[in-house]
């Protein structure tokens, strides 16, 4: 068994926010034993230390780590840190709607982690969030490469989980990705879909099934509107993000420099610049290392930048009160 020197000082992890998909994160993290030191700060610091207390109970089942609860100051030295921190999504709110008030938060919290913890990554998951990464990089001043947010990793893995539903194959063979926001304007690359290396228009006569586009178009709904229907049913998201943040941070971590689907800053990809927005990304030790040019269907890139669109309209109004 690794020990904790063995793991090394670098793979230390910080978390801002303890609510459902921060601790999810944090007890996933815990059963990876991927960390050599995980710290919880909330603006509820009782709530973090019962998360503490609860997660240390548990460490004589996994590999050895130190969990804390602190403050901004104990972030020093975290590779990277991620942030859950915020107001959640009510049923029959969009993530849109969440904007003005988790802005607010944010411009209190990036200052405060990167004074502490100048040389980290930082991971944004809270909602809206491509428009909050793209607030955090303003307030932090760091690079895009070390600044970005979960995007729509969590939307991929529900595409491809359906699809592998409908196409009876494994989830992990199928290869799909979602682009776009991480919301109502996402994109479905049905151009670049495919179940081990076969395109499903080819993989579906294996199966004794015609490649119907208005059938996939109604799975991709179920996909882009999980979210609502999770929160009508349970209140909220917290186990599927969970295990996507840890994903991220694994690939950090461990320098897989995995093809994550991630929410980076555009430099003018399908001539979409200046926003925050998803696509397959390779995620490595310096976070951000390459963001993936696809060969998009015409219709693609037009969603794409309509979704861009979309995007930089909320963020000016946001901008003018």
């Amino acid at each position: 068994m690794d020990t904790i020197a063995e793991i090394g000082s670098s793979h230390k992890v910080g978390l801002v926010g303890t609510g459902l998909v921060g601790s999810s994160f944090a007890y996933a993290l815990m059963q990876r034993g991927i960390a050599s030191e995980l710290v919880l700060v909330d603006a509820n610091a009782e709530k973090a230390v019962g998360e503490m207390m609860d997660l240390n109970h548990g460490l004589s089942f996994t590999k050895p780590m130190k969990i804390s609860a602190g403050t901004y100051s104990d972030l020093s030295g975290a590779k990277v840190v991620v942030i859950t921190a915020g107001t959640s999504q009510k049923p029959g709110e969009t993530r849109l709607d969440l904007l003005a008030r988790n802005a607010a938060i944010f411009r209190s919290i990036i200052p405060q982690v990167v004074k502490h913890n100048p040389n980290g990554i930082i991971l944004i998951t809270t909602n809206p969030v491509d428009i909050l990464t793209y607030i955090s990089l303003e307030e932090s001043n760091l690079s895009p490469t070390k600044v970005f947010g979960s995007g729509t990793i969590l939307d991929t893995s529900r595409f491809r989980f359906l699809l592998g539903q409908f196409y009876e194959v494994d989830t992990r063979s199928v290869h799909a990705y979602i682009v776009g926001e991480h919301g109502d304007s996402e994109i479905p690359l049905w151009s670049m879909a495919n179940i081990g290396g076969v395109r499903l228009q080819e993989f579906a006569p294996l199966k004794n099934k015609h490649y119907d586009q208005e059938e996939m178009n109604k799975l991709f709904i179920s996909v882009r509107d999980a979210a609502y229907e999770i929160i009508k049913r349970k209140g909220s998201t917290y186990y599927a993000i969970g295990l996507g943040l840890l994903s991220i941070v694994e690939s950090i971590l461990g320098n897989y420099r995995s093809v994550l689907s991630i929410s980076t800053l555009m430099t003018g990809q399908y001539g979409v610049q200046d926003i925050c927005l998803s696509l397959p990304c390779v995620v490595g030790v310096n976070g951000v290392e390459e963001i993936l040019t696809l060969t998009m269907s015409v219709e693609e890139e037009q969603g794409f930048r309509s979704s861009a669109a979309k995007l930089k309209t909320t963020l000016e109004s946001l901008q003018k009160k």
